[in-house]
């Protein structure tokens, strides 16, 4: 039995097989179109809310110890 998959674009199902060029997407089309969301930033993982984001030239900088 062939694993069937939703294409994440468009939702059309996609047999996971070798012959599956795009897998998991249906298409390239679909494929280019979801590279193009992250991209321009349309998709974004979630962020650990205790963990602060500081931005700025110093944020990578070691503390400096007197």
């Amino acid at each position: 039995m062939v694993k069937t998959v939703d294409c994440p674009h468009c939702g059309k199902p996609v047999s996971w097989t070798p012959d599956s060029r795009w897998r998991p997407f249906c298409s390239e089309r679909c494929r280019l179109i979801d590279l193009g969301d992250w991209l321009e930033e349309r998709h974004r993982l979630a962020a650990d809310d205790e963990a602060p984001v500081e931005d700025g030239p110093d944020s990578m900088a070691a503390p400096i110890q007197h």
